[in-house]
């Protein structure tokens, strides 16, 4: 049978696609030849295994350079470019399959493509075929690689608590579409949900609770440290967010000493922001931030920690300011680059602060001006808005966002005066305050979540609205066997 996936169909659309006549066969006495470098042995067994899925037939797995000429799936790493360090390029012939990349994160967003290709049943762990079933993959040449270096998603954990297996289901839906951070909203005013040792009292009081009143949780530092070893395995980096100064009621309620009045607050399970701030005049303050970033630091190998700055309505500018300033400097003496939303631009920010621009009235000059900057536009990319106005789930504060509104903007005409070199990419933001389960969450996500995967990912040349939907389309099947629960837009002739 032929997987029924044509190239021209893979989701984020490739930069360049050759199609050729023929097909391979995906048979009984297929091999898989990988190198024994680090991690391509497990990207191998991972392909092995979607393949018995989808066909009920097992692929042998060979260390390279043994491979035989005919029948063979083989994944070279070849000598790094700069350049293209996340590129592939996946050539499929009658004879053989080869998939070339200078990283193992190459390779396996070009087994995230080639993955497309195989049936969806590969997808559905309780398949069984009586006999085996052989593929046909359209033959042809894609040569890949990504437009922005950062293709993100961000998950609110903090208003409804989300499990280690939820974040792990959310992380491997993430990799199929090659995105490459997930940045996790671990503080807020509702919950405190990671584990600092220094400060117990932070999970066990700020963490008790979420929105509405229900039971929260936490993650102990050793399930945050698999959670950043899970999402590594499918080359996703998790950014941490602690946010301050406002933003901290979980921790003005656990910790008085934190507060202007010098007592603990009342837990808060609504969902008005701007109530709460952080006593920016008190030095027990900064050394309560200098152990939270030491703990968390040395817990997360990626380079970023996130540190908030947003809606903070009871300070001045004049105390807003320099609490910023002093809060990028504790975050840079542990070894990380400070992240915050795009309110931080009011501060002297330094050389390496990144930018994260959520307010579509924030104001141009000063985002402009800064060095770097992460895209993630609130009337466009908010997964957590409806969809239109008879979507139950979801807030609309920043408008519905239908799919194609999701899609159909210019990264890099968004914030006029900025350099385009300055854009890192694009994240896509789901806040959790109407957001209570995975069931909600999938539904709010997809599809909106593959048009930011293809925006971050496609060149712009690549940019079209028709062609996207008919990729879209062919997702449906493979979704369906994931039991992902997504909406099926009326945008779409989903044809299943």
């Amino acid at each position: 049978m032929t997987s029924g996936t044509t190239l021209d169909a893979i989701l984020p659309a490739p930069a360049s696609i050759q199609v050729h006549p023929g097909t391979f066969t995906v048979g009984d006495s297929i091999v898989i030849a990988a190198p024994m470098a680090e991690g391509v042995q497990r990207l191998a067994e991972d392909l092995s295994q979607l393949i018995a899925r989808g066909t009920g037939i097992r692929p042998e797995i060979v260390a390279l350079p043994e491979a035989p000429e005919t029948g063979a799936i083989v994944l070279e790493l070849t000598p790094p470019e700069a350049r293209d360090q996340e590129g592939y390029n996946l050539t499929i012939a009658p004879d053989r399959v080869t998939l070339r990349a200078p990283t193992a994160a190459g390779l396996f967003y070009g087994l995230q493509s080639l993955r497309q290709l195989l049936p969806p049943a590969s997808e559905y762990e309780a398949v069984h075929f009586a006999q085996p079933r052989p593929v046909q993959l359209p033959a042809g040449q894609i040569v890949d690689r990504p437009r922005f270096g950062w293709r993100g998603a961000m998950l609110d954990v903090a208003r409804h608590f989300f499990s280690v297996d939820d974040v792990k289901r959310y992380i491997d839906l993430l990799a199929l579409y090659k995105i490459n951070r997930l940045h996790l909203h671990l503080t807020d005013d509702q919950g405190w949900r990671i584990e600092i040792k220094s400060w117990p009292d932070l999970t066990r009081l700020g963490g008790a609770t979420q929105v509405g009143g229900g039971a929260g949780g936490f993650y102990t530092q050793e399930q945050y440290a698999d959670l950043v070893n899970y999402a590594a395995e499918r080359c996703i980096m998790i950014v941490p967010e602690i946010d301050l100064p406002g933003h901290t009621n979980s921790a003005l309620c656990a910790y008085g000493e934190l507060n202007l009045s010098g007592e603990r607050t009342t837990p808060y399970t609504g969902i008005v922001v701007g109530l709460f701030a952080i006593c920016v005049e008190n030095e027990t303050t900064y050394r309560f931030i200098d152990d939270v970033v030491r703990e968390l630091a040395a817990l997360t190998p990626g380079p970023y920690i996130h540190i908030g700055g947003d809606e903070v309505e009871t300070l001045t500018l004049d105390q807003y300011r320099p609490f910023m300033e002093r809060a990028q400097q504790i975050v840079a003496a542990h070894g990380k680059q400070p992240i915050g939303w795009d309110e931080i631009a009011e501060a002297q920010l330094l050389p390496s602060t990144i930018v994260q621009h959520w307010r579509h009235n924030a104001p141009q000059p000063e985002l402009a001006r800064s060095h770097h900057l992460i895209l993630s536009p609130a009337d466009r990319v908010y997964l957590d808005m409806k969809y239109d106005d008879e979507t139950a789930l979801g807030l609309n504060w920043a408008g519905n966002i239908s799919l194609r509104r999701a899609y159909d903007w210019d990264p890099s005409a968004l914030i006029g005066g900025a350099a385009e070199s300055a854009i890192l990419g694009i994240e896509a933001p789901l806040w959790s305050e109407a957001i209570a389960n995975m069931r909600d969450l999938e539904y709010m996500a997809f599809p909106r979540l593959a048009a930011v995967a293809d925006l971050a990912w496609s060149p712009a040349s690549r940019h079209d609205w028709d062609a996207f939907a008919v990729r879209l389309a062919a997702q449906a099947p493979r979704w369906v066997a994931l039991g992902l629960n997504f909406r099926r837009t009326p945008e779409i002739a989903w044809g299943c």
